[in-house]
């Protein structure tokens, strides 16, 4: 498999048909290689942002599920236990929304920093085709 690549769809390319190597022995991606890697990253990024908006409500939960069991092992009066309860659920809500926003961030400035990296060899490659 010296001059062979093997594509997302595993099908064996040899180096030629998949736009070859330049100068350097860097592989090019042809334009339908592009293609097919960026609709593959978008589903990517799109199951892991459904995942993700889960989190606030099964922190929240988790946190009212164990208020519940130990308030109620304390023999909490109704009254007292329903109002901690809300206020844990509100507060265990907003603390996984902001670890939901704080992936989200950080999974923006990866991307960021993939598209600006992919850019600098793209920019390279040309460099080294124009001498």
């Amino acid at each position: 498999m010296d001059n062979e690549t093997v594509n997302a769809g595993g099908e064996d390319l040899t180096s030629e048909s998949a736009g070859g190597e330049n100068e350097a022995g860097v592989e090019v991606e042809t334009p339908k290689q592009r293609k097919a890697r960026e609709e593959r990253e978008a589903r990517e990024r799109e199951f892991r942002a459904k995942k993700r908006r889960l989190i606030p409500p099964f922190v929240m939960l988790s946190a009212g599920a164990v208020t519940s069991v130990t308030m109620r092992i304390l023999h909490y009066e109704t009254k007292t236990m329903l109002i901690i309860l809300l206020c844990v659920l509100v507060g265990f809500y907003i603390a996984g929304s902001v670890i939901k926003y704080m992936l989200d961030k950080f999974e923006q400035q990866i991307e960021a920093a993939n598209m600006e990296e992919g850019e600098v060899i793209e920019k390279e490659l040309e460099q080294e085709d124009g001498k």
